[in-house]
Formats: C-alpha cells, sequence, structure tokens
C-alpha cells in the first residue's frame, strides 16, 4: 500500500462506527419479539407490515422469529411512495416498490416495521397509504433503529431496538444477510 493512500483508508475508517453486530442484533430481534409477545399475546387480531424498501427484511426476520416461536401473524408489504410529501419536489422520481397486502387490516392491529425512524416523514406517508386497505384499531410502529433528535414530525416508535444519537451529517446503514450482505451488521456513517 502506498503511504498516500493510508490517510484516506484511516480517514474512511474513522467515518464508520458499528453500531449492532450480528451477535447484538440477534439479542436485539429477540427482545423485541418478546415485548411483542407480551403485548399482543395470541395475535389473533393483529398483522405485520413492511415498509418498503428496506423495512420489508426486517419485517420478514421478525415474522420469522415469531413463527418459530409458535405465533401465526399475517405479513404484507406497503410502499408509501407515493403518499410521501416529497414526492414531487425531488429532481429524479422514486421507483415505487411492491405493495403486497393480501388481508385486509380493517379492525386489525397492525405493526409498522421500519428498519431506521429518521424525520417521521416515511411513517406519516405510510399511515396515508395504510387507509387503501382500510381503517385499523390500532397502529403500533417498530424500528430497528431510532435515530434521535432528528424528527421533523411528532412520530415515535413503540418498539425500538437500539436509539441512536445521529446528526444530519450522519447515515445509518444497515447491513443484513437477508439484502445480500456477508454478515448482519449496522453502521454509523459520517457522510461527507
Amino acid at each position: 500500500m502506498h503511504s498516500a493512500q493510508i490517510p484516506v483508508l484511516s480517514r474512511w475508517l474513522m467515518q464508520k462506527k458499528l453500531i449492532l453486530d450480528s451477535r447484538q442484533l440477534d439479542i436485539t430481534l429477540s427482545r423485541l419479539c418478546q415485548q411483542l409477545i407480551e403485548n399482543h399475546s395470541d395475535f389473533s387480531n393483529c398483522v405485520i407490515l413492511g415498509l418498503q424498501p428496506r423495512g420489508i427484511f426486517l419485517a420478514e426476520l421478525i415474522h420469522e422469529r415469531l413463527k418459530s416461536l409458535k405465533v401465526t401473524v399475517p405479513i404484507g408489504y406497503l410502499d408509501a411512495t407515493f403518499h410521501r410529501d416529497d414526492f414531487r419536489r425531488r429532481d429524479v422520481p422514486v421507483k415505487a416498490s411492491e405493495t403486497r397486502v393480501p388481508f385486509t387490516i380493517e379492525g386489525k392491529d397492525v405493526l409498522l416495521i421500519d428498519d431506521v425512524l429518521f424525520t417521521g416523514r416515511t411513517v406519516r406517508a405510510a399511515l396515508d397509504a395504510m387507509i387503501s386497505f382500510g381503517r385499523p384499531a390500532k397502529v403500533e410502529l417498530l424500528v430497528l433503529i431510532d435515530r434521535k433528535a432528528t424528527r421533523d414530525l411528532p412520530i415515535s416508535a413503540d418498539y425500538v431496538g437500539k436509539a441512536v444519537d445521529t446528526q444530519d451529517t450522519q447515515k445509518v446503514l444497515v447491513e443484513l444477510e437477508a439484502k445480500g450482505n456477508k454478515q448482519n451488521k449496522i453502521w454509523l456513517i459520517n457522510k461527507e
């Protein structure tokens, strides 16, 4: 390695901080599932909606973990792209992802799942998008990472894997095996 590359490499390494490794993520998922079981008991009136595009991977992990604990709960995917308040403000249009909600949510307890809670705008859009499938009795939000002090809207999660103090100049990177990564790892990265 050339000596000119060392400062660039060390700067990159200092800008990336591990939030959760694979073992910690496994423990976090177990805790979240136990909290869900405590609050929902038999899940008879509950459905899971994973937020597209990244929340579906966490929703699948939670769903599989609950299934291994003998808990059956329907799962769907919700895309809120066209309900976002910044949809028409972007220079490049956002491509919508698949919405797959094979059940009605009328009168159901909906567990909305996303990987990272940042400004709250995606969750607000999801609440609007959900109404197309019925009026839920209750909506709860589960997130893997809650970026504290970054909310634009008064939205908070009911279930949080880990709360992290972040700045606008930082990004949370969720690497999951289900998304094709080698290991499950969650990073805090400084944007350049």
